[in-house]
């Protein structure tokens, strides 16, 4: 199977765990093979009559050793064997949140979050087992199965022969049924990410089903996947339903061939009651290894599906990386280009009848400049902003910083040099503080209020009782919306780099708050280059550039007095706002 080197890497760190474990293993299946010895031992001298009390207690002396060896070996390969797939799920579920880290901003817009947190849940788990219990079982199945056939053919071959018919029925029933299980296994995960996003969903938008009043259309939403993961696991339960009660009916036919064949030997004393109660003994401890076999199938074809689905993502490559000759820059200056820039979130922008969401931008920022950048809903503002750290990959052209092209600069070096606040501020379920310092954990408690009054919102933190240490919740919910976006703001602010992009900063604030807030960015005018995006055209008139997009495309630009002489787009929306905001007022 490919997708084993997934957990390759953690089995051979333990490898001499694992040996240990085995080993352990392999001396309690032994140890379990001498009880049935000693049994036999009791019951023949117990027949012959040539038994008494003392020896009696040493037989159960002898039992009693044995139960507390197996107890001790049976406790090392516990936390050996059953520790090494508790590593293996804690380091496969590392590797896979790290993989999914790297993974290009496309990739999240096209795969559902229930779907990525059924495979960091329930594919894992399922992948532990596997590596675990499976092992165990394995090892019992072969080691156990072997060596009890051995004690049973020292017994009598004949009577083993007879035991071991249904063997050859047991394999190939265990072969037809495991494919059939890892196929069900495998709908069977598919559904249960379907249910988990959907959970997710409806939970994350709680409050506007509330609202709505859509309780009963959520719940039959539900009800609808949940219905069809219980036909996959009434599918999946269909195989193995059948495939277990295979495995004990030949179990039981050779329970009957023992009790007829070798009864019948005990009888004419080919064999002894002894050796025929040890043999049932046997016949018992060979019942495990059989069903095990039958566990192990299930247990590896669920893991086996879990690890390929595993594996799919491991092996989705991120569209954003870095070039082998990409380059690390100690400083930069802050001048920005853009070259012929197309982008379009579908990435064939050349078939026809497809429209690219940015098309044949071509823009200068100069270093410590400011750029104001409006238009209409749509029109592809806060993809050009996307464009610059690479959160997107630029389809056509290319964007330079400082004359060098971005995909020739180390990503992490790139995204290092840019604040970036986007349009949908997001909050962690943690504290204040800790939602500021995002990203600056050496941030000293000056900065943190000076970062916190640039964006307006030291006034609102004082009114909290706990001040940065309130916890904001999840998402931020105990904030208002204009509280997230200068929180969020207040990050973007105490981020100390050449470059800050800014989207739609004071969209959720009043106008004096906002006047406030731009006012504070004007004032690192210079220092920085900055990128605004507004709606609010009051908030982008001071800015050195202005540019208008519209359906992807600059159709105009310049300075606030040239576009207020040009009585297009910019100027009609001004007037419009300047008056709104004088009602305001």
């Amino acid at each position: 199977m490919k997708s084993l080197y997934l957990i390759k890497p953690y089995l051979e760190e333990r490898r001499l765990v694992i040996i240990i474990g085995l080993v352990c293993l392999i001396t309690v299946d032994f140890l379990q093979l001498f009880i049935p010895r000693v049994i036999k031992w009791v019951i023949d001298d117990l027949t012959d009559y040539r038994i008494d009390i003392p020896s009696l207690l040493i037989y159960a002396l002898y039992i009693v050793g044995i139960a507390v060896l197996i107890g001790i070996f049976r406790y090392v390969w516990r936390r050996c064997l059953l520790g090494t797939s508790r590593r293996v799920e804690e380091g496969l579920r590392n590797k896979l949140f790290a993989h999914i880290q790297t993974l290009s901003a496309s990739y999240f817009v096209k795969t559902k979050t229930g779907d990525l947190m059924a495979h960091a849940t329930n594919d894992i788990q399922h992948v532990r087992m596997a590596t675990g219990m499976g092992m165990v079982a394995l090892t019992d199945a072969v080691v156990l199965g072997t060596a009890a056939i051995g004690f049973m053919a020292y017994i009598n071959v004949k009577l083993t022969l007879f035991v071991l018919i249904p063997m050859p029925m047991i394999v190939f029933g265990a072969r037809f049924f495991s494919k059939k299980m890892h196929r069900s296994y495998g709908e069977v995960q598919g559904s249960f990410s379907d249910l988990t996003e959907i959970v997710r969903e409806r939970f994350a938008g709680i409050r506007i089903i509330k609202a709505y009043n859509r309780q009963q259309e959520a719940g039959s939403k539900l009800e609808s996947v949940s219905k069809d993961y219980i036909e996959k696991n009434l599918a999946l339960v269909r195989i193995t339903g059948s495939f277990f009660p295979m495995m004990v009916f030949f179990s039981n036919i050779s329970l009957a061939f023992v009790l007829f064949l070798g009864g019948r030997q005990t009888i004419t004393f080919t064999i002894t009651p002894g050796d025929f109660v040890a043999f049932i003994s046997y016949l018992g401890l060979l019942t495990w290894p059989m069903m095990a076999m039958g566990w192990v199938t299930n247990l590896i074809q669920r893991g086996k599906a879990s690890l390929e689905r595993i594996d799919k993502i491991i092996q989705t490559q991120p569209e954003v990386d870095d070039m082998p000759e990409a380059v690390f820059l100690k400083h930069v200056k802050g001048s920005i280009a853009f070259e012929s820039v197309s982008f379009s979130y579908t990435p064939y922008i050349h078939i026809s009848g497809i429209t690219p969401v940015l098309d044949g931008i071509n823009l200068k920022i100069k270093q410590g400049n400011i750029l104001g950048i409006v238009g209409p809903p749509g029109s592809g503002k806060s993809t050009l902003l996307s464009l610059i750290p690479r959160i997107f990959e630029v389809v056509k052209g290319r964007i330079t910083l400082d004359g060098i092209d971005i995909h020739k600069i180390q990503l992490r070096n790139l995204r290092s040099m840019i604040s970036y606040m986007p349009q949908e501020p997001f909050l962690f379920a943690g504290t204040i503080r800790e939602n500021i310092m995002f990203g600056n954990t050496n941030t000293r408690e000056p900065e943190l209020i000076q970062a916190a009054q640039g964006a307006c919102f030291y006034d609102d933190l004082n009114a909290f009782p706990d001040g940065f240490k309130t916890v904001v919740g999840e998402k931020g919910v105990i904030l208002s919306g204009g509280q997230k976006q200068r929180v969020a703001l207040a990050r973007t602010l105490l981020k100390d780099s050449s470059i800050m992009i800014l989207d739609d900063p004071i969209s959720q604030v009043d106008i004096k708050t906002g006047q406030t807030i731009i006012n504070t960015i004007r004032s690192m005018a210079g220092e920085k280059t900055i990128i605004i995006v507004s709606h609010r055209l009051s908030a982008v008139r001071f800015a050195d550039q202005i540019i208008t997009l519209d359906r992807g495309r600059i159709i105009e630009s310049g300075t606030h007095s040239e576009l207020m002489t040009n009585d297009r787009y910019y100027a009609k929306t001004y007037r419009l706002q300047e008056i709104e905001e004088e009602y305001a007022y």
